[in-house]
């Protein structure tokens, strides 16, 4: 293992971990699941120890050592309009895929109706839910870094580094100590990588060596469709716009990823990636940190790409278990819902789940409909995750672009 670099080593460790799971699977494992729930559970923990801190300095940097206002505003602009239109792209073609191939044509929702019955859930209408998601935004800071609340530490970061931006010179020592604490969190980072074969490995194991395959026979279809968008998202769409964009070729970008999409995967959590993301988004791809400051913890927490895909596909495959045939109107309604609804997800395991039922209600579908998709879930997150991250990468990487083209202009 030492011979291999980094990305050799968890590539190595991680087909290992499915060989195993594979093999595992229908067997008495308890003693080597439980070793890899411990192992896995200690690598996610250890990369959350660290993303609160690396999250909040790296924001508060990035927005104040973007001193001149105009390279703050193409940084605004530029980010917010990437990651708009690729969720669109990303919500488009799960639409699209579920009226072309009809997962839920043949099923019924009596099929599922003990699944149904057995799960409760709070439905919240989209004006209740435009009012918990801002007051989740702006709250009490100390309360949401004890809490670890993503959505309000980036507020107030990006407040904070406002704040620094307009009294800099006021302020310089303040800047400086939360340069440090960043550079900091980023070497605690390359120490805590050097577990991240047996970690990822752990994760995968534990994964593939638990799923039920019996629950997912009549969700078959379902699965492959949203996979299937989901890697044409990922593997076509993103990479051709990074190429169109930056001129930087997708095989370079997945070489220089590699380390962020399998962490991704084996999570199912942006943000217990982010550390990770970071890590290749600067020292791999030599993104500017004070960009890649801003644009990646941004984008963990508004930009799900796989997400919205996810949930406008799992809309219309509910609607067509349930025999609705939704009008023109009602998708444009899924399609603003999803992107809403994608953008208030937090970075965690099934996220998706949590906002799924706002989308399902906005169209009058069966909210209920929900526990359908909870035994498939897990597994189809750890796709749509790896996208996810994969959209903040480009995304920096779009932006930094971006800045250097008018630089050059105005130089």
């Amino acid at each position: 293992m030492k011979k291999l670099g980094l990305n050799g080593q968890i590539f190595l460790a991680a087909t290992l971990a499915v060989a195993l799971g594979i093999g595992a699977h229908g067997n008495n494992v308890d003693h080597a699941l439980y070793a890899a729930n411990l192992v896995g559970t200690l690598f996610i923990d250890l990369l959350k120890m660290v993303m609160i801190p690396l999250v909040f300095c790296a924001i508060v940097t990035g927005i104040a050592n973007l001193r001149q206002h105009r390279q703050m505003h193409v940084v605004w602009k530029t980010t917010l309009l990437f990651f708009a239109t690729t969720t669109l792209i990303a919500v488009v073609i799960g639409l699209g895929a579920s009226h072309l191939f009809q997962p839920g044509a043949g099923l019924h929702l009596d099929m599922f109706a003990d699944a149904m019955q057995q799960f409760e859930t709070k439905q919240l209408t989209l004006p209740e839910f435009f009012t918990q998601f801002l007051h989740g935004i702006f709250m009490n800071p100390f309360k949401a870094l004890a809490e670890g609340n993503i959505l309000a530490i980036v507020a107030f970061a990006l407040v904070l580094g406002i704040a620094l931006v307009v009294s800099a010179e006021r302020y310089p020592h303040l800047l400086a100590v939360f340069e440090e604490g960043m550079a900091v969190a980023m070497q605690m980072i390359n120490w805590i990588m050097r577990l991240a074969p047996f970690g990822i490995a752990a994760l995968l194991f534990k994964l593939v060596a638990t799923q039920d395959v019996s629950l997912f026979a009549n969700l078959a279809k379902f699965m492959l469709v949203v996979t299937g968008t989901t890697l044409l998202h990922g593997m076509v769409v993103l990479p051709l716009l990074l190429f169109l964009l930056t001129g930087k070729r997708p095989w370079w970008f997945l070489r220089q990823a590699k380390e962020a999409l399998l962490t991704a995967f084996a999570t199912s959590s942006s943000n217990a990636t982010m550390p990770v993301t970071m890590r290749c988004t600067t020292q791999n791809m030599q993104v500017k940190p004070e960009i890649a400051g801003f644009v990646v913890p941004l984008g963990a927490t508004v930009n799900m790409d796989g997400t919205a895909l996810y949930e406008a596909a799992a809309a219309l495959f509910v609607a067509q278990l349930a025999g609705i045939e939704l009008s023109l109107g009602q998708q444009l309604v899924v399609c603003f819902t999803t992107m809403i609804a994608a953008m208030g997800a937090p970075g965690i395991p099934s996220a998706g789940m949590v906002t799924m039922v706002m989308v399902l209600q906005s169209v009058g579908l069966p909210a209920e409909a929900i526990a359908i998709l909870l035994p498939i879930d897990r597994l189809l997150d750890t796709v749509r995750t790896a996208v996810n991250v994969e959209g903040d990468m480009i995304g920096s990487l779009v932006v930094q672009h971006r800045i250097e083209k008018l630089a050059k202009q105005t130089s």
